[in-house]
């Protein structure tokens, strides 16, 4: 087998392995999003959830979209550049982001945090255009610069998630405060004794009675008996505090989505995907069929 028939077939097993696991993912995805009943806010259950509401802005600043400039909620950009060397151009990425502001989402029963790290992000708003800055709010160069660089194409991608836009989120739920939380006493009083061991000469000033520079059994027994009073002193206070939804990504392999689209939308996107996917890795098996046909004879 030469070196061309090689490569040829490292490409047909890449086409049926790269189908197969794009096939499996996107169906997997597809029945976790369908299995999921859709939750309330205020009523939701700990762990894996999915919410539908309408974003709201937070407190802080809004966001700049980095490309036009624009206020929004979230965004995520691409800057490429057009390069050709006669025989073969293609668009090169130079520039890429994502915003990692936290969102706000809001259902008739009540409100969630969301940290979009690591979700599979959706919107609706996405832009595309060209030009012949290297950044399109960047200043046109002069001179023998602005001649070099005047031949040069750019193209944009900017996508955005507004205030009133409804979203779908999919991911880890969580809520602290208002009683919600258990209390782990025994891994709550360690976590006492080591801040307090931080400041080792005031848990000395606190607890060292005797003032030999040390702490023995019964002194350290005195130290445990005020970290249990300390750390149920704490869950007291975090527990009259109000409650505080928060969504983020899991920690298993399930997927963390957030999209402007309904899951109706979602979901027959990821089917015409894994179908994408399957019929890849039919035509990578037929052609290596075909080539193991053909070496074998």
């Amino acid at each position: 087998m030469d070196l061309g028939q090689i490569f040829t077939f490292v490409m047909a097993a890449g086409l049926c392995v790269g189908g197969a696991w794009l096939c499996i993912g996107r169906w997997s995805r597809t029945r976790h999003l369908l299995d999921t009943p859709t939750s309330r806010i205020r009523s939701a259950a700990q762990g894996y959830v999915e919410l539908v509401g309408m974003l709201r802005e937070l407190s802080v600043p809004q966001p700049v979209a980095p490309l036009t400039g624009e206020s929004c909620l979230w965004w995520r950009y691409c800057i490429e550049e057009y390069r050709s060397n006669g025989k073969r151009s293609s668009w090169n990425v130079l520039e890429r982001g994502t915003s990692e502001a936290w969102l706000r989402l809001a259902d008739a029963t009540g409100e969630c945090l969301i940290d979009p790290r690591g979700a599979e992000v959706h919107p609706a708003f996405r832009r595309v255009w060209t030009g012949s800055l290297r950044h399109p709010r960047g200043i046109a160069p002069s001179g023998w610069l602005g001649l070099l660089t005047s031949g040069r194409r750019y193209r944009y991608t900017e996508e955005r998630l507004h205030e009133g836009e409804p979203l779908y989120a999919i991911g880890d739920f969580r809520t602290s405060g208002g009683g919600r939380q258990g209390l782990d006493l025994q891994s709550a009083k360690r976590e006492v004794i080591r801040q307090w061991k931080g400041d080792f000469a005031g848990l000395l000033q606190r607890f060292d009675s005797n003032g030999d520079g040390q702490l023995d059994d019964q002194e350290w027994n005195r130290v445990r008996l005020a970290a249990r009073l300390e750390a149920e002193d704490r869950h007291r206070q975090r527990s009259a505090d109000p409650e505080q939804h928060r969504l983020g990504r899991p920690v298993e392999a399930l997927p963390f989505v957030l999209s402007s689209h309904g899951e109706e939308v979602l979901t027959r996107r990821f089917y015409w995907q894994a179908a994408g996917g399957a019929v890849m890795c039919l035509i990578g098996a037929v052609w290596l069929a075909t080539l193991l046909g053909v070496t074998a004879w």
